[in-house]
């Protein structure tokens, strides 16, 4: 029987005692390159991700041509319509994607932007379905999201609490797996926006696995989340700082991916191995004995002396009478004599 509270999402299992879900957002980092889309699979991969997501946009039925840019970035497209135009993909090409995720051992995970994009998703196979923050009161598509039965990942980027209530209680009603994921979208998001806070609020306000999607641009959320305690982490990830696009500030590379992953299951190692300061001792004798001092004559004493505390001081190694015991050795009588530097045992004293 799998503990209260863990889920499933594909074959990875989330929620008590599980590693968390790193998840690569490519987004739109392709550009609408179908082969840069796949060269973002092959480094999610190798960079130690989970899973990889992309974001499904069909311009025409998410978006009018009054639509207004958030960042006027684009050097070809004319509006914020043709820009979406340009990152839609074939259904062919999507099960293409999603068939290379499988082949690197990664979830298959795509933001939906419109009804038609879940249906297109969910002939593709996704893994779960992540709600964008600007989704989040699109009660038409929630609707459809919830009629395939599979794991909802909600983002609260742009959501004050009653609107993330009235969303996590229309999943939870439907009894879906469910992730909240703190987000703040700024791009990137300062340090005194990420809101680490709200992860142990949303933990005990919704009581379902909770998570960060970070737009910071750095790993230093990420870990700072797992060590609060995380199912998931979601980054977007770059190919190179110098890559052309809107996200490309609030990505972070393959090589500090791979760090950022490998700091999570550290973190996630020590917080779940409970230390227990006597058995560590216990295992550290020796090198108690090589860092620690002990009570050394500072000349020649021959048997008989009747110790000074002139005559002692204390030197490395830890192998004779601890040094705590100094005052304790002064007054006694050597029963042998005693080199200079040489630790005192508690044989040597009558």
């Amino acid at each position: 029987m799998r503990p209260r509270n863990m889920q499933q999402i594909g074959s990875r299992s989330f929620g008590p005692g599980c590693p968390c879900i790193v998840v690569a957002e490519v987004a739109q980092a392709h550009d609408g390159s179908l082969g840069m889309a796949h060269a973002f699979i092959d480094a999610a991969a190798g960079a130690g991700a989970d899973a990889v997501k992309f974001q499904t946009h069909i311009a025409a039925a998410e978006s009018t041509a009054s639509e207004p840019w958030r960042t006027k970035f684009s050097f070809q497209d004319g509006s914020r319509y043709e820009y979406w135009k340009r990152m839609e993909f074939t259904e062919e090409q999507w099960h293409g994607l999603r068939r290379h995720a499988d082949d690197r051992g990664l979830l298959f995970l795509s933001s939906p932007f419109s009804v038609e994009a879940v249906e297109l998703l969910s002939r593709v196979v996704v893994a779960a379905w992540k709600v964008a923050s600007g989704e989040v009161s699109n009660t038409p598509m929630l609707e459809r999201i919830a009629a395939t039965r599979l794991p909802v990942l909600i983002s609260t980027g742009m959501s004050g609490l009653q609107d993330i209530d009235q969303a996590v209680s229309y999943v939870t009603s439907k009894d879906l797996p469910l992730v909240v994921l703190q987000c703040t979208s700024m791009y990137p998001t300062p340090p005194d926006k990420i809101g680490l806070n709200m992860i142990p609020l949303f933990r005990e306000r919704y009581g379902c696995a909770v998570g960060l999607s970070d737009h910071s641009g750095t790993i230093y959320a990420g870990l700072a989340a797992a060590a609060v305690g995380i199912e998931m982490l979601e980054v977007h990830l770059t190919l190179s700082r110098d890559m052309f696009g809107p996200d490309v500030p609030v990505s972070i590379t393959p090589p500090e991916f791979r760090q950022l992953v490998d700091g999570i299951r550290f973190i996630e190692t020590a917080r779940k191995s409970p230390v227990d300061k006597d058995s560590i001792a216990r295992e550290l004798i020796h090198m108690r004995e090589l860092f620690g001092k002990s009570v050394v004559a500072r000349v020649d004493l021959p048997a008989g002396t009747i110790l000074e505390r002139s005559q002692l001081t204390v030197k490395k190694p830890g192998i004779g009478i601890p040094a705590s015991r100094l005052s304790d050795v002064v007054g006694k009588r050597l029963i042998q004599s005693v080199r200079a530097d040489e630790p005192l045992k508690e044989a040597f004293l009558e």
